[in-house]
């Protein structure tokens, strides 16, 4: 089996192989010389797509920016024209969206406490993705209409748009929620953050927004992922602070879209986040895939938008530091005492922790660190304990 099968990454080449010595780019340089148009997410995310977790959890997911071991053939690395990196990004950044269907696999190894009730492997339930392996099954018909069913062994979990028609539903609890999107709905659309990505566009836009003087872009061979052909990037923190190793993509050849996003932890040999295809066909889905109708039997929910929108959180949330050792400190949150049952059981599954700062609870894990403050403040990054206290305490 190939290192790119296994999930480590691949040894460094010599300058006698396919591809020469890795091609490297730096983020200042890459800004400073190309523009390029921003990159549309392959789902148009909205508030009412929102899975529900606790909040440590999800500020967790946003900070990821979002799994697997795959089912890819031990091919050898197909032989590939060379691209640069610059070439590669502009492929990412600006290819047009194509319709497609498909598998995606994704596997989280986070190092995290499993907060779901619903378990993680094999649970249908969009709260367990934040650890084990789940297979979802995705389609993409254009701008308005997009699909993704989280299949597990007792059941399925589905997001449906179709047009003005967002759905979510349940097959494991019979319950269904709808949203009617108006006109002025629509244009209010703005990708932000969700939890974990379930596809590899949605966490190649999410690592390609970090892409800054303080990131290292470098080329990296090829790769066979889904049984199609791939280019390798690799996105590397140049602050050794940042508890992200790197981040690498593998690129369609034909396509120009990511298959496969891999996270590494610092020093790590595996992924700790992966997600990618392991079938997908780029023919237009079947229509009726994006129409719903609910069983009979089934509770229905009709939930308008504006139960879903939070617009005071970005009020409430303020920035330490930048790129990828930044630290997001979110204020205005329920104190540990005065939250529920629930949230305290949880919460007392974390280590105390104290200092100048005050005190709260570490929740740590390969990749991020965040603190629920007694006061009511989350702090959080990839980053170090150290540097969430040093931050709280400002």
């Amino acid at each position: 089996m190939s290192s790119r099968d296994s999930g480590a990454p691949p040894p460094e080449r010599s300058p006698q192989d396919h591809h020469s010595e890795p091609e490297v780019l730096s983020g200042s340089s890459w800004n400073s010389d190309t523009t390029v148009p921003p990159r549309r997410p392959l789902f148009v995310r909205r508030p009412s797509l929102r899975w529900a977790f606790p909040a440590v959890v999800l500020v967790l997911a946003v900070a990821i920016g979002g799994v697997s071991r795959f089912l890819t053939a031990a091919d050898a690395s197909p032989a590939l024209p060379p691209r640069t990196a610059a070439e590669l990004l502009v492929d990412l950044q600006t290819a047009v969206p194509q319709p497609l269907s498909g598998t995606v696999v994704q596997k989280s190894d986070l190092g995290l406490p499993n907060f779901s009730t619903a378990g993680s492997q094999g649970s249908s339930d969009f709260t367990s993705m934040l650890t084990g392996t789940h297979t979802l099954r995705v389609w993409y018909g254009g701008e308005d209409k997009q699909r993704v069913a989280l299949v597990g062994s007792l059941g399925e979990s589905d997001v449906v748009r179709n047009g003005n028609d967002v759905w979510t539903w349940s097959s494991q609890k019979n319950q269904a929620t709808h949203t009617r999107l108006t006109d002025e709905d629509l244009k209010k659309v703005q990708p932000s953050g969700s939890p974990l990505p379930s596809t590899p566009q949605e966490a190649a836009d999410q690592a390609l927004a970090a892409i800054s003087p303080t990131t290292e872009v470098t080329t990296d061979g090829t790769a066979k992922v889904a049984g199609r052909a791939a280019y390798e990037l690799v996105l590397k923190p140049k602050d050794k602070a940042s508890r992200i190793g790197q981040v690498r993509l593998a690129i369609d050849s034909e396509k120009k879209m990511p298959l496969r996003v891999r996270l590494y932890a610092r020093d790590a040999s595996k992924p700790a986040f992966e997600v990618g295809f392991t079938q997908v066909s780029f023919s237009a889905p079947d229509p009726a895939q994006f129409t719903f109708t609910p069983p009979p039997g089934a509770t229905v929910t009709e939930q308008p938008v504006a139960a879903t929108e939070h617009p005071a959180i970005k009020d409430r949330l303020s920035v330490v530091g930048s790129g990828w050792t930044q630290v997001g400190i979110l204020s205005g949150l329920d104190s540990v005492e005065s939250s529920d049952d629930r949230a305290k059981s949880m919460l007392g599954m974390l280590p105390k922790v104290s200092g100048s700062w005050g005190s709260g609870r570490l929740l740590e894990s390969d990749l991020l660190c965040a603190v629920l403050t007694d006061d009511g403040r989350l702090v959080f990054g990839a980053v170090d304990p150290e540097r969430l206290y040093q931050a709280a305490a400002r």
